[in-house]
């Protein structure tokens, strides 16, 4: 099965709100999931974002490949614990 980390619409019209989610790539967007991993609110002004890292290492440890806007909330949020432990 082929496996991707990717965001779910979530939300009222013309106010989105999405979900960090493990899916089948095969699966809608909207649709069925396997995991919710973490959300992302984009009308919300600075930390707009939160993700389990751990949840998120195991899946692409085990071949989930997380799409471009993913593969950046990943990066931010490394970038912020890294900050936080120093």
């Amino acid at each position: 099965m082929a496996v991707s980390i990717r965001l779910r619409r979530e939300g009222s019209k013309n106010r989105p709100f999405y979900r960090v989610v493990v899916a089948d790539k095969r699966s809608p967007r909207d649709g069925k999931f396997i995991e919710v991993i973490g959300n992302y609110d984009p009308r919300k002004a600075g930390h707009n974002y939160e993700i389990n890292l751990d949840r998120a290492d195991y899946w692409v440890k085990n071949g989930a490949q997380p799409s471009e806007t993913v593969a950046s909330i990943i990066r931010k949020a490394r970038k912020q614990t890294a900050a936080a432990v120093v």
